[in-house]
């Protein structure tokens, strides 16, 4: 099995990429990832300010997918995540959606057991997960740093992008030019300090191509929901664009009118907030599959 390293890294997503290897479709893989501070911070005594700051959010890639072409679409099956033992989280002053009443910066080293970690008295359960996914831009986006999430995925920190779940992202340019990284081992919605527990792993995934078919946004299929991931420059708009273009699938695929499908939409579909710290944030809006399948949302495409 092709195992990427993570010593191939980029640290924005753009419409002229330079892939560091390529994989086929169906074809399993392993990337190994750096946490979020690209390992700059090892203690307690660590703070973000008086790292380099140039290194930060490094996704390992890109890489070139066989048969990929801009206007199809990617499908990523996310089969496994791995984190290490050991992760870091912390905050600033002003940092995050609270950082007004921060009076010190605090970094934290938790350690990781069992599946659990452990943060002073607490074992809090671990659920690794994908912060920073994506591809190449399209020719009117141009640059976009790791750090921001945008319709080509990025840093959406959404904490259901997991292993079991399936990542559907717009293919902008020929290739696709995937990159990734910024696990978290645990992080709840909003990540509301600006971190969750940043961590390095390695994550085993498989891809496929939806030929002559595209999408507005991410779309993430889970076991029991099919999710819409919007990032926007406020929560508002954020949250129109995600729930528009879920209501407007339901409507094509079921054949009701827009204003059926609004009404549906309103009794099961759940809107949620994936992170606000970043320079766009990010909601989530899903429907159960009894509602949408994927299989069925594709074919109305």
């Amino acid at each position: 099995m092709k195992i990427i390293s993570g010593e191939k890294v980029v640290y924005g997503f753009n419409n002229k990429m330079e892939a560091v290897d390529k994989i086929s479709i169906n074809e399993e893989f392993i990337v190994k990832t750096n946490d979020c501070f690209f390992g700059q911070v090892i203690s307690e005594d660590d703070v973000i300010e008086e790292i380099d700051a140039e290194k930060l959010n490094p996704a390992t890639g890109p890489i070139y997918i066989e048969e990929a072409k801009a206007g199809d679409i990617l499908k990523i099956d996310i089969l496994d995540i791995k984190v290490n033992n050991q992760g870091v989280t912390l905050t600033t002053k002003k940092g995050g959606a609270l950082g007004d009443l921060v009076k010190e910066p605090l970094t934290k080293i938790i350690q990781i057991e069992n599946n659990l970690a452990h943060f002073k008295n607490f074992e809090i359960p671990i659920r690794p997960m994908i912060g920073v996914i994506g591809v190449a831009t399209d020719d009117g986006d141009g640059f976009l740093p790791t750090n921001i999430p945008y319709s080509h995925g990025g840093n959406m920190d959404t904490k259901e992008i997991v292993s079991g779940t399936s990542l559907y992202l717009p293919i902008k340019q020929d290739g696709a030019y995937l990159a990734l990284g910024d696990l978290h081992a645990v992080m709840g919605d909003g990540e509301i300090c600006s971190t969750g527990l940043e961590v390095a792993g390695e994550v085993r995934l498989k891809v496929d191509i939806i030929k002559n078919k595209t999408i507005d946004w991410p779309i993430l299929e889970t076991k029991d929901d099919i999710v819409m991931i919007a990032s926007q420059k406020t929560m508002d708009k954020a949250l129109h664009s995600a729930a528009s273009s879920l209501v407007n699938y339901i409507s094509h695929a079921k054949r009701m009118p827009f204003e059926e499908a609004y009404l549906l939409s309103s009794l099961v579909m759940d809107a949620r907030i994936s992170q606000v710290v970043n320079p766009f944030v990010t909601v989530r809006c899903a429907v159960p599959k009894y509602i949408l399948s994927m299989t069925e949302l594709i074919r109305s495409l």
